[in-house]
Formats: structure tokens, sequence, C-alpha cells
């Protein structure tokens, strides 16, 4: 039996470019926390380290915005902006 592939929370919203660096990621996640569905099941959670996979969804605050996306990679590096937004699918217009 393989294990799905994942990556840490943190590491995975630096990638996808939500934050400059993967500290201020993981500081927002301690101090504001997200939101992770997976399987039909949503619980928040504090934990920058927490396991996403391809498919989970994520919804965090990004100032006055709700980002609702859908992890579509995980990605191998931080690259440019147009391989990072190839890592979501918006789910949700901002609110």
């Amino acid at each position: 039996m393989s294990e799905t592939p994942s990556v840490r929370l943190d590491i995975w919203l630096w990638r996808a470019r939500f934050f400059k660096t993967r500290g201020l990621a993981t500081d927002h996640v301690k101090r504001k926390g997200v939101r992770i569905s997976r399987g039909g099941q949503t619980r928040r959670s504090d934990k920058a380290g927490l396991a996403i996979s391809v498919g989970d969804v994520v919804t965090f605050g990004r100032g006055e915005h709700i980002k609702t996306i859908q992890i579509m990679d995980l990605g191998e590096r931080r690259g440019p902006a147009e391989e990072a937004q190839a890592l979501y699918r918006q789910l949700e217009n901002d609110v």
C-alpha cells in the first residue's frame, strides 16, 4: 500500500505564493488557523506542519479576503507566479 504524497501546509502556501516567506506562512497558520476539507470532513487547524495532499480544500483569510482553494499539485519548488498558480484552483470568489 503506497502512501499518498503530501507536503507541509506552510511550505505549500509559500510555494503557491500566498506568502513571501515560509516564516510568514507558518506564523499566519499558527496565529489565525486554516480550515482543511478532506474526504467530506472539514476541520480547523493551527498547525503549520499539517500534511496536505492533492484534492484537499484549504480556506484561510488574507487581509480582508477569504480564500477557498483546492490543491491541484504539491509542487517541488517556489517557482514563478505562473507555476505557482497551477498548484491550486480557486473555488470561490474572495469574500
